[in-house]
């Protein structure tokens, strides 16, 4: 069983780092606002708005557990460049 003292620390702990990363986004989202706005305006298509619903449906790769193709890849550098084609 844990300690008393080693419970409250984890928790102080676990806490702070939360706290850091709340600060971390809200700064980045500061930073970034001005480029969102002006992105936003600049999209006439729709491209943008359709990429943030495709990330958050779900992906077949990963119900199905088949590995993902090189522009497909969550992680590729290029994966965002699909839609200029």
């Amino acid at each position: 069983m844990q300690t008393l003292a080693l419970r409250l620390t984890t928790t102080f702990v676990d806490d702070a780092i939360e706290l850091v990363k709340g600060f971390g986004r809200a700064i980045l989202a500061l930073a970034t606002a001005p480029i969102e706005r002006i992105a936003r305006a600049c999209d006439v298509a729709g491209v943008l708005e359709q990429q943030r619903a495709d990330r958050r449906a779900p992906r077949q790769a990963a119900q199905r557990g088949n590995r993902c193709r090189s522009r497909n890849c969550r992680w590729s550098p290029f994966g965002g460049l699909s839609d200029l084609t």
